[in-house]
């Protein structure tokens, strides 16, 4: 059997599991009115997430009134950083917890959000079970609020990332996984979703632009970089597409690409983010390219996205390996240093509807 007909994708061990839920609704005037200021609507709601939050076993939960977007990756040590547009979590799931208000003094948000971590040791294993309590913690959370009926938009969020050259650095033990869809895992766990669940599966891709990559694009004088991006997406279009993959964009203008259903969402790029629009549904959407030919950015970022053909009972296995042998065939027309370069591949799974 080919690996790319293989029911199960093998990762490395190494492989780093991540979950999170967000929630929002609107601050309306009317919201704001039944506190005496901002700051106070602002602590009150906190303090009763918080408490809900404890009730439900949901132990690291932060209270977003800075309309920014929550972006959350592992690491070692928990610490948040923010950009005009980001607020982004690093946190190892198994030890951190927290409770926290990220808030700006006199900033009026267009929405509440809350952001929940996922934590313990065994995420994937967990996911229905922690989505099911942030489905009672909603539902204990809405007769408490000072206007009745907010439209409250749940968005969860899961990923897998791994080194794809991990076996260069050493790291040869693999894992099997079948990459089951998220509605399907919940069912079989008993956590029921509504029947208008926007999903969205893919894969994005990093590759550090560095000394060796540059020497073999670049000429000395080089100010103009057309050619070379456009070589960069002509050889993953010819990669992808030698392996079916055809929904793909390529974006090289030193933004981070937010994929979301256009199906479903207005696209609005911003400074920070280049809003990258598929409709699982479409066979054959033209590839997207963004790049900004005045300027070599540090890091190629490409995006894969599973379509509805590309699932199946058993999961996305089938659709990952096509996407290895993808980038596999992709990456060996460049020369990077397998031994030192971090090329990171990651696996996003994406659930939203309204409650």
């Amino acid at each position: 059997m080919s690996v790319s007909r293989q029911k199960k994708v093998y990762l490395p061990t190494a492989t780093r599991k991540n979950q999170y839920i967000t929630i929002g609704f609107p601050l309306t005037d009317e919201y704001l009115n039944a506190y005496s200021d901002l700051e106070t609507c602002y602590d009150e709601f906190s303090k009763l997430v918080y408490q809900l939050a404890e009730k439900q076993e949901l132990y690291n939960v932060h209270v977003v009134t800075t309309d920014k977007l929550p972006m959350v990756r592992y690491h070692s040590e928990a610490y948040c950083l923010t950009t005009d547009e980001q607020l982004r979590f690093f946190y190892n799931p198994a030890h951190h917890e927290a409770n926290r208000l990220h808030s700006v003094a006199g900033f009026r948000a267009r929405k509440l959000r809350i952001v929940f971590l996922a934590t313990g040791n065994d995420l994937r294993s967990n996911s229905a079970e922690f989505h099911s309590h942030v489905k009672k913690f909603i539902a204990e959370l809405k007769p408490l609020l000072p206007v009745k009926n907010v439209p409250i938009k749940v968005r969860d969020h899961q990923h897998i990332s791994y080194d794809f050259f991990a076996k260069a650095k050493g790291l040869k033990e693999t894992y099997g996984y079948k990459l089951r869809a998220v509605d399907s895992r919940y069912h079989r766990r008993h956590c029921e979703l509504p029947e208008n669940v926007s999903t969205l599966n893919y894969v994005t891709i990093n590759i550090p632009v560095d000394r060796r990559i540059k020497k073999q694009l670049l000429a000395n004088d080089t100010t103009d970089f057309t050619s070379v991006y456009k070589k960069v997406c002509d050889k993953f279009i010819e990669a992808t597409k030698s392996k079916q993959l055809n929904r793909v964009a390529v974006v090289a203008n030193g933004k981070i690409p937010l994929v979301r259903n256009s199906k479903y969402e207005q696209l609005t790029s911003t400074n920070e983010f280049q809003m990258v629009g598929f409709d699982p549904h479409a066979e054959s959407p033209e590839p997207i390219c963004h790049w900004d030919a005045n300027k070599l950015v540090d890091v190629f970022r490409f995006v894969i996205v599973a379509g509805k053909s590309d699932e199946t009972d058993e999961g996305y296995g089938r659709f990952m390996n096509q996407v290895e042998e993808a980038i596999r065939v992709f990456t060996n027309e460049f020369d990077i240093d397998k031994e030192h370069a971090d090329v990171i591949l990651r696996f996003h799974q994406h659930i939203s509807y309204k409650a």
